[in-house]
């Protein structure tokens, strides 16, 4: 599943990752690198993914991302997603900053915003 360094290819990547958190498709661990790192869970390694996505669906089936925005520079991606199906009035937004090596996914930086998780004052 590489992909090669261009903005079409980022894109193409960003797509497949995103489709498949959204069929509940474990096999897109082929798209991160195999010292992947996800900052924010601080964990490492593509299986970390499979468990993250596998918590998430058990507490959220119904759960599915929408790419709202993509910049890409070179070797990095800014991704603004938004999470539909978790019950929440508005949905969550992730801000995330994705570093590719080798066309697949090396390290990822994030942020969740889940203040439509929190009740009005």
């Amino acid at each position: 599943m590489a992909v090669d360094g261009d903005a079409a290819d980022a894109e193409r990547l960003g797509d497949l990752l995103h489709d498949a958190f959204n069929a509940h498709d474990h096999a897109a661990e082929g798209v991160f690198t195999p010292d992947f790192r996800s900052h924010p869970l601080g964990t490492t390694g593509p299986e970390a993914v499979t468990r993250a996505w596998t918590a998430l669906h058990a507490v959220h089936p119904e759960a599915r991302v929408v790419v709202e925005d993509l910049l890409v520079d070179g070797d990095r991606a800014a991704v603004r997603t938004s999470v539909h199906g978790t019950g929440t009035p508005e949905p969550p937004t992730i801000l995330e900053i994705v570093h590719t090596r080798d066309g697949r996914v090396a390290e990822v930086w994030g942020l969740t915003d889940l203040t439509s998780r929190t009740p009005p004052r």
